[in-house]
């Protein structure tokens, strides 16, 4: 008989822990935060709004908007000797490696980064909330040599960070685009780095820290960066009539291709018709309609291979492109947008906290001994 216990490699089909933050409805296959189906809060919330419902449980009321609006657009401006630290980085580092500095900065110069109350930490998760814009449009402007361009309090939160990243007032529908793609990035339950946050906050240790290993476990391929390498993937191919000898060659060498599958969705992701209807919509005001071919075709010839559909990476990756920001600053976005899924389950986390301290089966030596 073997009494070996049973291994779930990567915790697959594992239920570690309870959550009221997100899940996916398995009879709909929709992704619900707090109850809402997420197409039905990217139609009609704001990210601000959004952001509120993940860290209370509810969707505020206008008092309650109008109030973190106005704390919002008050701690927007990138922090002078956060800048200093930026600059002192250099442009060949990942910008992913530019915000984690940076929200390791912003701990270090909290001086209530070692308190731990649901208030407090609410009070830490706003002040990431608005200032991350800046540090990520920041960091394109620079390795552009481009100066700062300072936040603006008349614009909501999707238009300045526009501005701050281009310097100039970004079209209603690029507006609304972006402000789709915050939405959809905004939380997934259990992911690779919403794991990690909540690992980190079973020590005990603060939400800075926590967030902080987050955004090291985002920058991976398999996780975060595959919007990057979606991106990469359509400039490798380049036009629509390259797809099929790219991908003879791609699935020969076994090369794994970034923006299909989800380990959690088995009948597609329910976050792509919403993130592909503003995809489309970009590609009608910039006027590029052989990127829709390029997406189409790819999307499709991989499809009849592999019967492996998209995830939201797959759209997310050529919008962010079109509206202008470089490959790179992709994963970024996705930072300051799943900062709030993250310190949601930081606050849960720490609500009812018990270490997160799993175990392992030793395949190495029997017991020996030094001669």
């Amino acid at each position: 008989m073997n009494d070996q216990p049973e291994i779930h490699k990567g915790l697959a089909g594992v239920p570690v822990d309870y959550t009221a933050v997100s899940k996916v409805n398995p009879e709909t296959n929709s992704l619900l935060y707090r109850g809402y189906p997420v197409q039905e809060l990217a139609e009609k919330c704001s990210f601000e709004e959004v952001a509120l419902l993940l860290w209370n449980g509810d969707l505020p009321n206008a008092t309650e908007l109008a109030s973190f609006v106005a704390f919002e657009r008050s701690h927007r401006r990138l922090d002078p000797g956060l800048r200093l630290v930026i600059d002192a980085l250099p442009v060949s580092a990942h910008p992913m490696d530019v915000v984690r500095t940076a929200v390791s900065i912003m701990g270090a110069n909290d001086l209530a980064s070692g308190t731990v109350s649901p208030e407090a930490d609410l009070e830490k998760a706003k002040r990431l909330f608005a200032a991350l814009p800046a540090v990520i449009a920041y960091d394109q402007r620079r390795r552009r040599g481009e100066g700062l361009v300072e936040p603006r309090d008349d614009l909501d939160y999707s238009q300045n960070f526009l501005w701050m990243t281009f310097g100039d007032e970004a079209a209603p529908e690029v507006v609304d685009a972006f402000r789709v793609s915050m939405v959809l990035y905004a939380e997934h339950s259990f992911n690779a780095s919403t794991f990690t946050a909540r690992v980190i906050t079973s020590t005990l240790a603060d939400l800075y820290s926590a967030v902080t290993g987050a955004i090291g476990a985002l920058k991976g391929p398999l996780h975060g960066g595959a919007n990057e390498a979606v991106m990469q993937t359509f400039t490798e191919i380049g036009t629509a009539d390259r797809v099929v000898p790219w991908l003879d060659d791609a699935l020969a060498n076994k090369k794994k291709i970034m923006g299909f599958g989800h380990r959690v969705y088995k009948n597609g992701d329910s976050r792509v018709p919403t993130m592909r209807a503003a995809l489309e919509r970009m590609i009608a005001h910039y006027g590029r309609e052989d990127m829709l071919e390029l997406y189409d075709t790819l999307e499709r010839e991989f499809g009849e291979r592999k019967s492996i559909k998209p995830n939201l990476d797959y759209p997310a990756g050529p919008t962010y492109h079109l509206m202008g920001f470089d490959t790179p600053t992709f994963t970024p976005l996705f930072v300051a947008s799943r900062v709030t899924g993250w310190t949601a389950h930081i606050r849960e986390q720490a609500a009812a906290n018990s270490l997160i301290r799993p175990l392992s089966v030793y395949n190495g030596h029997d017991e020996r001994h030094v001669p």
